[in-house]
């Protein structure tokens, strides 16, 4: 027995603890029945034959080679540091 879509849409919100009112919640529940009847419509189509993919269109590599380039030098790195020490970015503390 599966429950109703507004009871899904709560229980939904209080995992993502975020509160939603009850006009909220009935469109909430109202957009999710209408994406759970397009998937029973999809789950209809024949699939026979078909390949599985992870993507729709043949795809290829579109990287370019990976070729050694100079980079910025240390002085140019740090230019727009607001702070810099011992050729380093300092940063506020986000660990205790």
């Amino acid at each position: 027995m599966s429950q109703p879509p507004d009871l899904k849409i709560a229980y939904v919100a209080r995992l993502a603890r975020i509160e939603l009112s009850p006009v909220e919640q009935s469109a909430y529940a109202a957009q999710l029945g209408g994406i759970l009847h397009y998937l029973e419509i999809i789950k209809q189509a024949d699939l026979t034959g078909a390949e599985p993919s992870a993507h729709p269109l043949p795809g290829h590599n579109v990287w370019r080679e990976d070729v050694p380039q100079p980079g910025f030098t240390v002085e140019q790195a740090l230019q727009n540091a607001p702070q810099k020490r011992d050729d380093q970015f300092v940063v506020p503390r986000v660990v205790k």
